[in-house]
């Protein structure tokens, strides 16, 4: 699940219960940092917190001062530069700069774009929230762009593909794994949240929504699974495709689609062999390099995560996103 949805329940669950909390985003990121702008930390009436802004003296420091907003029932934006006075205890130090908006939420009706939020991304779609800050009588606003779920698309439930399975939900994909055997994905094999069908695994993925924030792992039980399998994805607009095999046995299979008018293009966008070359052996290490291609696929392209600053009544066209601080 995404973590955003978490936080986010939790925001609007203290501002029915009538308890003081407040947001913390990091806005802006220059430099060396431990987090990327979006990163977003909730702190509470009773200075325990949320989520994490990376950690570290600069996370403990900005509890500190969002803690003293939070009591005053303020905004503000904080600004840290990361050098010996949040370095780490070891003298090592990110020489960044980071800035942090800190927004309290006090009303239902504050509460209910977080909750809006939340719900949208439990749907599988983005969502954009606004916040407001208000310092030295001026009111600015960011906006939190924040990516729908990635969804992996498993075909096979054997060894690999349980594995692969349970490591990717841990890192927020919502993952289906697709097999025609029903005793490999049993419940107490392959557990929810992850989602299991069971049917012909080429007639399922020609079935399944594929677009620009699907990916889709082929490990099969065999050689005409797969490439039945990679046929009936290669030509949707999938993020990511990738399929399990040596070398000889992938060729053998793109020469069968060139055969069947699949174009070079295309094949050249498939992963195969899948996962990165670290040497893996075994089904675990196989399932590690698979994921963590999946993650260098995901994060080679960064979105915009915050816009802003935006004065209320300004568009946000004329405003250049995350502009870098004035020396």
């Amino acid at each position: 699940m995404n973590p955003f949805v978490a936080l986010f329940r939790s925001l609007a669950r203290q501002v029915e219960q009538r308890r003081k909390v407040a947001l913390c985003t990091v806005v802006g990121s220059y430099g060396s940092t431990p987090q990327a702008p979006g990163a977003a930390m909730l702190i509470h009436e009773n200075m325990s917190t949320e989520g994490t802004l990376g950690g570290g003296c600069v996370e403990a420091e900005v509890r500190k001062q969002a803690y003293e907003l939070l009591l005053r029932d303020q905004s503000a934006l904080l600004t840290f530069k990361l050098d010996h006075d949040y370095g780490w205890d070891d003298g090592l130090i990110c020489g960044g700069t980071m800035r942090v908006a800190v927004t309290p939420i006090r009303t239902a009706a504050e509460a209910a774009p977080f909750l809006d939020a939340a719900d949208q991304l439990q749907q599988g779609l983005a969502a954009c929230l606004p916040l407001r800050i208000e310092s030295e009588g001026r009111v600015d606003e960011y906006r939190l762009h924040i990516e729908p779920p990635a969804r992996l698309l498993i075909a096979g439930a054997g060894h690999v593909g349980c594995e692969l399975a349970k490591l990717a939900v841990a890192l927020d994909f919502e993952v289906t794994v697709i097999d025609d055997r029903a005793d490999l994905c049993r419940p107490d094999r392959i557990a929810a949240p992850i989602r299991t069908v069971v049917g012909d695994i080429e007639k399922t993925l020609r079935e399944q929504v594929i677009d620009e924030n699907t990916y889709v792992v082929i490990v099969t039980r065999g050689h005409n699974h797969d490439e039945q399998a990679l046929h009936a994805v290669i030509d949707q607009p999938a993020r990511y495709i990738g399929m399990i095999g040596s070398r000889r046995k992938v060729k053998l299979i793109f020469d069968d689609l060139i055969a069947l008018g699949v174009s070079r293009e295309r094949l050249e966008r498939v992963h195969a062999p899948i996962g990165l070359s670290i040497g893996a052996v075994t089904v675990p290490e196989i399932a590690v390099s698979i994921v963590a291609q999946l993650i260098e696929t995901r994060r080679t392209s960064k979105p915009t995560r915050v816009e802003g600053p935006v004065p209320l009544g300004q568009s946000s066209d004329s405003f250049a996103p995350n502009a870098p601080p004035k020396p």
